[in-house]
């Protein structure tokens, strides 16, 4: 995915990037800061889909497939603002976003519960190097001391 400035891929360490923990607040900021086309500056203007931002995340987000490509055409007709997608955009992302963010602070309550399955991840995790290392070492031919 672009990051929210069209510049670079999404990056956290770039400050690009729309978080899963990201508070209705901040998703609304990122949203509004989104690069669209430069030279659609009236309604009114013909506005160009490639390369816009926000079209980018409708086309990951969005439900509505079919409505979306009635209002690129639209939009790069003329008649569409900026402000009408990235409202449309900030709703998908806040509706895909909060149960996600409300999650992840159920389980940040239950600090027994988290450290429980980071340790049973890695324990699976290690059974599983220790089989791939075994298969690796007899497909070569090795043996261990």
């Amino acid at each position: 995915m672009p990051g929210i400035e069209g510049k670079a891929k999404m990056s956290k360490s770039s400050g690009n990037a729309i978080a899963l923990s990201a508070s209705p607040e901040q998703i609304r900021s990122a949203v509004r800061a989104m690069f669209t086309d430069p030279n659609h500056l009236r309604v009114e203007d013909p506005g160009c889909i490639e390369g816009n931002v926000v079209f980018a995340y409708l086309d990951a987000f969005d439900p509505d497939q079919d409505e979306l490509a009635e209002l690129k055409t639209q939009y790069q007709r003329g008649g569409l603002g900026d402000g009408t997608i990235k409202a449309r955009l900030e709703v998908i992302l806040q509706n895909l976003i909060a149960p996600i963010r409300e999650r992840r602070a159920q389980l940040s309550e239950d600090r027994g519960y988290v450290l429980e399955v980071i340790k049973e991840g890695t324990e699976r995790a290690r059974e599983r190097t220790e089989a791939t290392k075994r298969e690796v070492v007899n497909a070569l031919g090795l043996f261990q001391l």
